[in-house]
């Protein structure tokens, strides 16, 4: 296998994990209370409950932007994407600005492979809460989707400047670095991942696949820096 090849399924295996572990699985942070009752069955992860006590708010107050966020996030932990999409959509309308409903809306997106929507609504989430690690994660994963990525490794960076544990987005860091051409900086920092987090199975994994490139012929090496710094994973809509 060429040298360009390893990094190709380098690219791919981490953007796979990293996908999953930016899409849906964190509750949003509920700074207000649109009902006691019904964000009580949110909170406690009832979202049966959740539901139907929030249609009832609804029903009386149909104006009410959070009430239909947290309706939405309800619908999406049930896997009912459509309604969630609906009641997200409902609430943007209403003018709530809350920047963890656009990070939300922006995983739906993701999950949609609606690589443009979704960078829209993440730019909108590290906006209303530039102090939020993960809205600044998941934004860098969008444009290392498209190829951007010198944007997305200063997106990584004030993430990890935000929150410095977070292994994920270093594991992301390395890829970035790959990608551009800089395998001695992407070593780096896979290997002090490894050490620190000896339970992080992809940072040695990727330090494998480095130990296998560097068997290859040199005469490769430019080449698959180059089409590494011009990779992208375009819009897959």
């Amino acid at each position: 296998m060429t040298r360009c090849k390893f990094f190709a399924a380098l690219a791919l295996a981490i953007f796979a994990a990293s996908i999953s572990l930016a899409t849906r699985g964190r509750a949003s942070d509920h700074d207000e209370v649109c009902d006691a009752t019904a964000d009580y069955f949110l909170g406690a992860e009832d979202y049966p409950q959740a539901i139907e006590t929030h249609l009832r708010v609804i029903a009386a107050h149909p104006d009410d932007a959070l009430a239909h966020y947290h309706l939405g996030f309800a619908y999406g932990m049930l896997g009912l994407h459509r309604d969630e999409l609906t009641e997200y959509l409902r609430a943007v309308g209403l003018g709530l600005k809350q920047w963890d409903l656009f990070l939300n809306l922006g995983r739906l997106y993701l999950e949609n492979n609606e690589i443009h929507a979704a960078n829209a609504a993440f730019t909108t989430a590290t906006i209303l809460g530039p102090g939020h690690a993960e809205a600044h994660f998941n934004l860098a994963l969008v444009y290392e989707w498209r190829g951007a990525l010198g944007a997305a490794r200063n997106e990584i960076l004030t993430s990890l400047r935000l929150d410095p544990n977070q292994p994920d987005a270093r594991n992301m860091l390395g890829l970035i670095y790959a990608e551009q051409g800089n395998v001695v900086e992407a070593r780096r920092i896979w290997s002090d991942l490894a050490a620190a987090e000896p339970n992080f199975a992809p940072a040695r994994a990727n330090l494998a696949l480095l130990e296998r490139i560097d068997q290859t012929p040199q005469g490769a090496v430019s080449a698959a820096t180059s089409a590494l710094s011009s990779t992208s994973f375009g819009d897959l809509r």
